[in-house]
């Protein structure tokens, strides 16, 4: 990052906090906050890669290292709870640069008065699906604040796992003319959030894809496909996520609106509602640049697996465009997709 980096829309360093807060802290406003304050105070090769771990060597082997916070309301929802959304995201942040989750961390910051029951009802779901991946949480924190000040429970997490010879996942290796696949539909994480949240009923119940796809990472390794690139697909929705991944490679993306799979239901809500299903938070999604020659393997592998049966190639990488991501839409009309300006629902995560 330069010197002389100016924010697109910029905004006095004082006021960025509040700007995030009530924004929910996505979107354009926190790229901007992480690339003028925090990359640069904590500026170093690891976090240059932009990845979702950080990989490194360490006794004569290579290993991911990975942390996020979960601040998600309501605690529970359908298809999950904050317990299992915490284990499954840093799994898959792991999984991302191709490594085996091997330990994790937790961390509990509890508002006073959370009932004991709830606690439990957290601590055993994170249990159970730690246990279902085969990693074990082996260290971590607690820390009670007044009432008022936690909102029930915010949890930290954070992982280490192995990462296999031969392995180099990351934006770095985005090349032109890798396919864009996706494991499955989008946005119905965040639509399920969103109507658990405000009492709204549709027509089938709308349950979270939070899923631990580790083990589908790794299968798609073990299968021999060359994946160039991983990320999930959770804060700011497929669109954030293709976005930053063009800036980080200084390629350009075209994605095909038409191969993006969407749920009916989701479709539906997201139209009543006023949201992009581009921009919606998965919890159990993924996208994979593979090259051309790998895409056909990698789809039947991952249609051959249950959480990855609705996979489809939904867009390609181009040499031209650096940096943008270019939608063809239903219509045959193309457009640039941005980042917005912050969440379309915060608290999802």
């Amino acid at each position: 990052m330069s010197d002389d980096f100016q924010p697109a829309c910029p905004v006095p360093i004082g006021q960025y906090e509040h700007i995030v807060l009530a924004h929910g802290g996505g979107g354009r406003l926190m790229q901007q906050l992480l690339e003028r304050l925090v990359q640069p105070a904590f500026a170093n090769p690891y976090l240059a890669a932009r990845h979702d771990s950080a990989v490194f060597e360490a006794g004569g082997q290579r290993l991911a290292f990975t942390t996020d916070s979960y601040v998600v309301k309501p605690l529970f929802f359908p298809g999950g709870d904050i317990g299992k959304l915490a284990v499954c995201g840093t799994l898959n942040d792991l999984a991302m640069a191709g490594a085996k989750p091997l330990f994790l961390s937790a961390a509990l910051i509890i508002e006073e008065g959370l009932a004991i029951a709830d606690l439990k009802r957290v601590l055993d779901s994170m249990a159970a699906t730690a246990k279902a991946a085969g990693v074990m949480i082996v260290t971590g924190d607690t820390k009670v604040v007044d009432r008022g000040k936690g909102d029930g429970l915010f949890i930290n997490t954070a992982g280490i796992g192995l990462v296999g010879p031969g392995v180099d996942i990351s934006p770095a290796q985005v090349r032109p003319g890798d396919v864009v696949l996706v494991n499955g539909d989008i946005g119905r994480h965040g639509i399920a959030i969103m109507a658990q949240r405000e009492g709204l009923a549709f027509e089938t119940t709308l349950e979270s894809d939070c899923a631990d796809v580790s083990g589908l990472v790794a299968g798609l390794l073990e299968a021999g496909v060359e994946l160039h690139c991983l990320r999930d697909l959770t804060r700011g929705g497929l669109a954030s996520t293709l976005i930053e991944i063009a800036q980080s490679a200084g390629l350009g993306i075209v994605l095909e609106e038409t191969a993006v799979p969407v749920r009916e239901d989701v479709a539906g809500a997201c139209e009543i509602l006023g949201f992009d299903p581009l921009y919606v938070a998965n919890e159990g999604r993924f996208a994979a640049f593979v090259p051309e020659a790998h895409a056909e393997r990698a789809l039947a592998w991952l249609r051959a697996h249950p959480l990855g049966e609705n996979a489809q190639a939904i867009g390609r990488v181009v040499a031209a465009h650096g940096g943008a991501v270019h939608l063809e839409t239903a219509f045959g009309v193309g457009r640039v997709l941005d980042l917005l300006s912050g969440e379309q629902l915060p608290r999802i995560c």
